[in-house]
């Protein structure tokens, strides 16, 4: 094995390449319904197993594995019973952000003792709730031999990637590097009761979606010729807010919906941060990224801009090139057919064909895939996302704060944000 960039595994030791990667989904959600829907254009692995605490969600989601025929999935309640599984060679960690560590905690104890076929895992975004949390999970796959991938899905969102080549092949090459890349990710609130528990979730939009925008800004700034670290981060500064769920009548909707008080335990929904890095001539590039629970539009709405001396670039989700029209004579029952998080069912509606492909979850299953049978560390992988979450605890410190913070990984090693803590006030900013 030779440690670098990347990890290089003899892959004949450590997984027979006749045979199709095994995958298991920890978790049943969501999230794990793009990954299965995203399976379709995957090759070289089958969804063999599927894990959750509520069995029932387990067997719909593996039903849908087998109806889309990208695997015959056995149901497990038990993780370790699935993690035995010898048609189990990597694991997806799809489950809500406060089983993650546990999970992972499983999966390292059982590669460690040989207990199963375990080569890989990969974990969903945030990597953790905190950077306590991240570093011991990058410790635990590091001391188990695993490979390890992020699945940021937006790095690998099909516009974003060709975005990247366009900028890098004919703007940077002709005028000069890309120094200013603007992200957001918006929509109305999420559509399960943890996320709205920062205590259980580990706060609010910031962590949820700012992730996101953090790493696909990031990922348009760096030289693809030159890796990641040619661009180091140097400072941080952001901002947090609860603009509507705290209001009286949403406060009210919040309870009805999702029997959560959200005036006892609020987090925010807005929030913004600016990181500004250094590249590697010793200039500065920023990142700019909002995001907000607190939008309201036709649905999910993803934006990029990526700026440079004499070329710009944009890309939104909600300009793609189908739309559809329903007079207020077609009565629609709520659906989320034409775009996730939808928010009307009547008017002038963007319809996005196939989001586990806009939205980048079939590349990212893919490209995990093919760098796991191969015996390669991915290069989207756990030490980004330990990254990532120690820039969103520096934007909610500096929030917390009111002022800009050099980017010092050790001022947040043991962070726990107000709104995670449950001692949040939303008014604050005001005071």
């Amino acid at each position: 094995m030779r440690r670098g960039d990347l990890l290089l595994y003899d892959v004949d030791e450590r997984f027979p390449m006749e045979r199709k990667l095994g995958v298991a989904l920890v978790g049943a959600g969501f999230a794990a319904r793009f990954h299965v829907r995203g399976w379709v254009g995957v090759r070289g692995a089958d969804i063999v197993a599927v894990h959750s605490r509520t069995e029932a969600r387990a067997r719909e989601l593996a039903a849908l594995a087998e109806q889309l025929g990208v695997g015959k999935p056995k149901v497990y309640t038990d993780i370790f019973d699935m993690l035995r599984d010898p048609n189990v060679n990597a694991v997806w960690i799809l489950s809500p952000n406060y089983a993650r560590l546990d999970a992972v905690r499983a999966v390292a104890e059982e590669a460690r003792q040989g207990k199963g076929n375990i080569v890989a895992v990969a974990c969903e975004k945030p990597l953790a709730r905190n950077v306590k949390e991240a570093r011991e999970m990058v410790n635990l796959v590091e001391r188990a031999g695993l490979l390890h991938g992020y699945l940021e899905n937006q790095v690998f969102m099909p516009s974003v990637t060709r975005g990247k080549e366009v900028v890098w092949r004919f703007g940077a090459k002709y005028s000069g590097r890309p120094y200013l890349a603007r992200a957001a990710e918006e929509h109305g609130g999420p559509h399960a009761p943890w996320f709205w528990k920062p205590t259980q979730s580990g706060g609010g939009v910031l962590l949820d979606m700012m992730c996101h925008s953090l790493e696909a800004a990031r990922y348009v700034l760096w030289d693809p010729e030159k890796g990641k670290d040619s661009i180091k981060p140097r400072k941080v500064w952001g901002e947090v807010a609860s603009l509507k769920w705290t209001r009286k009548g949403y406060v009210e909707r919040l309870k009805q919906t999702y029997g959560v008080d959200y005036s006892v335990e609020p987090a925010e929904d807005y929030a913004t941060a600016v990181v500004v890095y250094e590249d590697e001539e010793g200039n500065a590039v920023m990142t700019e990224t909002h995001t907000s629970w607190s939008y309201i539009g036709a649905g999910l709405r993803l934006t990029f801009e990526v700026l440079g001396p004499e070329y710009s670039l944009w890309i939104n989700t909600l300009q793609p090139e189908l739309f559809a029209f329903f007079s207020r004579h077609v009565k629609i029952p709520p659906s989320e057919e034409f775009v996730e998080k939808q928010n009307a069912d009547q008017g002038l509606m963007p319809v996005i064909p196939d989001e586990a492909v806009t939205y980048g979850y079939q590349a990212e299953d893919r490209y995990m895939v093919e760098c796991f049978l191969k015996g390669v560390q991915p290069a989207e992988n756990w030490y980004d996302g330990l990254l990532i979450v120690q820039l969103m605890m520096l934007a909610y410190l500096s929030a917390e704060k009111g002022q800009k913070l050099n980017f010092d990984p050790a001022l947040v090693e043991d962070y726990i944000p107000p709104v995670q803590r449950g001692t949040w006030n939303p008014k604050s900013p005001l005071l």
